[in-house]
């Protein structure tokens, strides 16, 4: 049995031990990727043992290192790593690798275990996350560093493989990252030359050092397994101040292993019970009993624990010190690290677009241009949103007027230039949610929340307070034709589980789709705006705004019919009911007059969330939509979804097709979104045509 009975012995245990962890838990699972923490060992040993700055008993303490592992499919080493090194990640639970209710699953999940920073697995987003959180840290940096004393000033670290080196969000992440100088950021490229089908040189011969000295970055090459090498490139790394670095780390997939190494088949299976004791025998480890962590195995790890609280403890310091000396600047940090909203938030925003009592009903706004007058007063009264578009700004109206812009060297702003990159700018976000402080949004045109998709489905999973501003909702904004007009987003965007999607139908709604995506705590919302002009939509006197925050509310009560046909039956509520949202709730207004001046009365609901509406109770839903009303769903998009909310039996009246080139009062017409052209169709729907 090895000892560790000096440096180098102790070394050489403790990587040992990271290895055999994770040939032992992929074993006892059946399942997992024994073949990059096996590769990896070496130097993420000496990263976590000498330079990465964290304390086991303060996981949040803020001015920690961040470290990704963006190759997820490796989170047997991450695992190892935070149990070695005195996080509250019991061995018991590294043998319930994989398994249900476990803190270990087959890829890292934030909130599971501590230290765990983010969720990674689909390869790329955690680059992305990182490039977000080094950002995060600089705009920190800018906001609260004052001469003599410090309070952030700590590095992000990320481990990345040939797999989210080839995917196209790492790319445009680079390139953010090198554009804005972020020395802060290193990256360990695991360059095992090995995927899931064989070797990399069947799908990728580029030159991926001269390709990141092109976006900016610092490159070095090195042997991953020579430990001198590593700690000469990790100690250039931790005393950059120019340039975001790269370390390229030649490494073997499964070192170690007699039988397996090299070998594509570690990369995604367990090595096999002949294998993994042929490879204990080849490290000099006994093949029995599994999971043995020898004390000497720990004491490397324990000492730079104990080095991180030691830090912790010398920053505490430094924190009071400078509460004492800046009080400003500590109410804002305290503000800004709790993502403070006020208390009356959603009735400050009302006040900005509401129209002087007296005043005439305001002109018709496109719902994005409303919602940039909205930002301007939220960014007024929440010290922590920030964000910017993909290039679009002069469309989605995100552009925060009070504050400049983060640029090379420049990070006191409140606004982003992500580029033509969503994919990019979606990882990004949720970086900077997951640092702690910003409440961050990205913003593009509706059409390209597709590009969005994997960080969004991800900030839905980790729950984290992202907000995406997307305009030009549908068929409607027109000439730019089928390439750019929405149809199948909106339902696709509402199957994301915890994911709001908010499409406000006018100003009011606008107002309350900002406070709740502000206020909200647990998950990201989607703000889904248009690009034509909206009426302001009247209400009854008496109407509570409150009301719109439940989902779905009831606009304009049936009136009473003017002609003769079938009608409601009055004292027992509505029996037909408009339910529309977004633009097309002026149309369903509309047509509700067209209906009454023939018989028919109609309530109409607006419901900006379905989801929302659902959610609540049943005795409020049933007095939007009382049980046995007929329900027609106005909705410029595909309508599947719909029936969970109006039943099986509704009138859909949605978009089935993709869009055409035509001004968009045109499409309105040819696609059957008049209020004539909808009261038409409700008659033929109730037999009264």
């Amino acid at each position: 049995m090895p000892s560790a009975a000096d440096s180098a012995e102790s070394t050489r245990l403790a990587i040992d031990t990271l290895k055999t962890l994770a040939i032992d838990a992929v074993e006892q699972a059946k399942s997992g990727h024994p073949g990059l923490p096996m590769g990896a060992a070496d130097y993420a040993f000496y990263l976590w043992t000498r330079h990465l700055r964290f304390d086991p008993g303060a996981p949040d303490w803020p001015d920690r290192d961040r470290f990704v592992l963006s190759a997820g499919h490796g989170s047997m080493l991450l695992y190892a790593l935070l149990h070695l090194s005195g996080y509250d990640l019991p061995l018991e639970e590294i043998k319930r690798f994989r398994q249900w209710g476990s803190m270990t699953p087959g890829h890292p999940e934030h909130g599971c275990a501590p230290g765990v920073e983010t969720t990674t697995g689909p390869l790329g987003q955690g680059f992305g996350n990182a490039v977000g959180m080094s950002i995060a840290t600089r705009m920190a940096a800018e906001r609260f560093n004052i001469p003599g004393l410090k309070v952030v000033d700590h590095r992000t670290w990320v481990i990345a493989s040939d797999g989210d080196i080839m995917e196209g969000v790492q790319s445009e992440a680079a390139s953010i990252a090198g554009h804005l100088a972020l020395a802060n950021l290193t990256v360990l490229y695991d360059d095992n030359h090995i995927t899931i089908e064989g070797e990399t040189s069947l799908t990728f011969s580029e030159d991926v050092g001269r390709r990141y000295e092109a976006y900016g970055w610092s490159v070095e090459r090195i042997d991953g397994h020579d430990h001198g090498q590593i700690q000469a490139a990790l100690a250039r790394a931790a005393a950059e101040t120019a340039r975001p670095r790269l370390i390229i780390a030649r490494t073997h997939i499964a070192n170690g292993s007699p039988g397996k190494h090299d070998s594509a088949r570690a990369h995604g299976e367990p090595l096999g019970p002949e294998e993994a004791a042929a490879t204990k025998r080849a490290l000099g480890w006994p093949p029995q009993p599994p999971f043995l962590v020898p004390d000497g195995a720990k004491a490397p790890f324990a000492a730079r624990a104990e080095a991180g609280r030691r830090a912790r403890e010398d920053w505490r310091k430094r924190f009071e010190a400078w509460s004492l000396e800046r009080p400003d600047l500590r109410a804002l940090w305290d503000l800004y690290h709790a993502r403070a909203v006020p208390g009356d938030l959603f009735a400050r925003l009302l006040e900005s677009v509401s129209p002087p009592a007296g005043s005439p009903a305001p002109k018709p706004e496109a719902t994005r241009a409303t919602s940039g007058r909205v930002l301007q007063k939220a960014a007024e009264l929440v010290p922590s949103l920030c964000g910017g578009s993909a290039d679009l700004e002069p469309s989605t109206k995100t552009f925060i007027k009070s504050s400049t812009a983060v640029g090379p060297g420049s990070f006191a702003g409140r606004n982003f230039h992500f580029g033509v990159r969503e994919h990019g700018m979606g990882a990004i976000l949720n970086g900077l949610a997951l640092y702690g402080g910003p409440i961050p949004y990205g913003a593009s045109f509706l059409i390209f929340s597709d590009y969005m998709r994997p960080p969004m489905r991800l900030a839905a999973m980790m729950r984290l307070q992202v907000v995406y501003v997307f305009t030009h909702d549908s068929i409607f904004l027109g000439e730019d034709g089928p390439t750019h007009q929405p149809v199948e987003q909106l339902p696709g965007l509402r199957l994301v589980p915890n994911l709001e999607v908010v499409r406000p139908a006018d100003p009011l709604e606008v107002a309350m789709a900002w406070t709740l995506a502000l206020e909200r705590r647990d998950g990201p919302t989607a703000l889904v705006l248009t690009r034509q002009e909206v009426p302001f939509l009247t209400r009854a006197p008496g109407f509570s705004p409150d009301v719109m925050r439940r989902g779905g509310y009831v606009l304009s009560e049936a009136p009473a019919p003017r002609g003769s046909g079938p009608a409601g039956n009055a004292g027992t509520g509505p029996s037909l009911v408009l339910i529309a949202s977004g633009s097309e709730v002026g149309p369903a207004r509309q047509a509700q007059e067209i209906l009454s001046s023939r018989g028919v009365a109609a309530r109409v609901v607006s419901m900006p969330s379905p989801d929302l509406f659902l959610r609540q109770d049943e005795p409020y839903r049933r007095s939007v939509l009382p049980m046995g009303a007929r329900c027609v769903v106005i909705e410029a998009a595909r309508s599947q979804g719909w029936e969970r909310v109006a039943g099986r039996d509704a009138l859909l009246i949605g978009v089935d097709r993709f869009g055409a080139s035509a001004p968009w009062k045109v499409n309105a017409e040819k696609f059957g979104f008049t209020g004539p052209q909808i009261a038409e169709r409700v008659l033929r729907f109730v037999g009264a045509a």
